[in-house]
């Protein structure tokens, strides 16, 4: 990983924070989750894969993007059946997001980079990124989901035919920014397969037709889709550098504009 300090306003003071609105004008949020990620994995895993990874983003670029404040409990309904989840209502989130940004454009920022670790974010994320096309269209508001930023390399790691949910990609990624959180002998393979669905999970999982939501403890009796038993630390090092890699691209080329 990469040693160069990020630069967080969490540690600035108010005089740093005004200065860097200039040398640093994209604000960068992690956002995640509070929510059971199976046996072996902690509940905050999605909010800290988004906090570490938008420290290496906020190293790689060298004082030109500012960390901002976390958003640590997402949309999580669908892990209610779970202990230990904690959700917000997307209303509320997206509230939070908007919120967020509303009092750093105050002082100046004018463009966001949310950087989730949680899918269940992403469809307040859209409607926050719509209205503000018509709320405050001085601003440039951007989001992310970090594991599909990384779709490709994942494809190569042979996961299962089901996998998702603190599965083998996730839990490749906590292998390598958090090993200390994750409790390797606990870790067991979830649903693997199609076949081994309900029928309605059957659905729930296809692509090709109606989405349809389902609570997890339909999906998996242990809250797990593929098999975290099977990947390592070195896989998540290629999920994440191919993660950030991506980000560092994108706002190197939003900064030149």
């Amino acid at each position: 990983m990469n040693n160069d300090q990020p630069l967080r306003l969490a540690e600035m003071t108010t005089g740093e924070a005004a200065e860097a609105v200039t040398r640093a004008p994209v604000v960068i949020i992690p956002a995640g989750a509070f929510e059971q990620h199976g046996p072996g994995m902690p509940i905050a895993t999605d909010t800290i894969r988004a906090e570490r990874i938008a420290d290496l983003i906020g190293a790689r670029l060298a004082g030109r993007v500012v960390i901002g404040p976390p958003l640590p409990v997402g949309v999580s309904p669908h892990h209610m059946g779970f202990a230990g989840t904690v959700t917000l209502t997307t209303t509320t989130f997206a509230a939070v997001v908007r919120e967020y940004m509303e009092s750093l454009r105050r002082h100046g920022w004018r463009r966001f980079l949310v950087l989730t670790g949680h899918g269940g974010n992403n469809a307040a994320l859209t409607t926050v990124a719509q209205d503000l096309l018509v709320s405050h269209p001085d601003v440039r508001f951007a989001w992310a989901p970090v594991t599909p930023l990384a779709s490709g390399v994942i494809a190569e790691m042979g996961v299962s035919e089901v996998s998702g949910h603190s599965g083998e990609a996730e839990t490749a990624q906590m292998l390598y920014l958090s090993p200390d959180l994750v409790h390797r002998d606990r870790l067991q393979p979830g649903s693997v397969a199609i076949d081994g669905l309900t029928p309605e999970g059957r659905l729930a999982r296809s692509f090709s037709q109606p989405t349809l939501t389902l609570p997890y403890d339909e999906l998996s009796a242990n809250g797990v889709l593929g098999d975290p038993t099977s990947v390592t630390a070195e896989d998540g090092r290629a999920i994440v550098d191919a993660a950030v890699d991506r980000v560092c691209a994108f706002v190197e080329e939003w900064l030149d504009i």
